[in-house]
């Protein structure tokens, strides 16, 4: 079992950053892969960013240049650096890990930016 608790989020006005945080912990050892989802209005979760055990992250087309995933490995924290923050990012955030053919949630983070 991995345990997801993210923090970070708040309300932002246009152009300004947040940095998100993602505590793991429990079954550490099992997690290939990290990532940041935003749900959108149909309730579905678009994948943000992602990193993996080797380093390697990946990001949605729209926050490209602007967000930056990290991990700490020493705190097992990924975080999602936001910067030039637009209406359109707001939303709940959630962490996902994922390994042996599992995946955890956060409890997710809301993120405000307002025009």
């Amino acid at each position: 079992q991995v345990q997801l608790v993210e923090s970070g989020g708040g309300l932002v006005q246009a152009g300004g950053s947040l940095r998100l945080s993602c505590a793991a912990s429990g079954d550490i050892d099992s997690i290939n892969f990290m990532g940041w989802y935003r749900q959108n209005p149909e309730k579905q979760r678009d994948m943000v960013a992602s990193i993996t055990r080797g380093g390697s992250t990946n990001y949605a087309d729209s926050v490209k240049g602007r967000f930056t995933i990290s991990r700490d490995s020493a705190k097992n924290t990924v975080y999602l650096q936001m910067n030039s923050l637009k209406p359109e990012d707001a939303g709940v955030y959630y962490c996902a890990a994922a390994g042996r053919n599992l995946i955890y949630w956060g409890q997710g983070t809301q993120v405000t930016v307002s025009s």
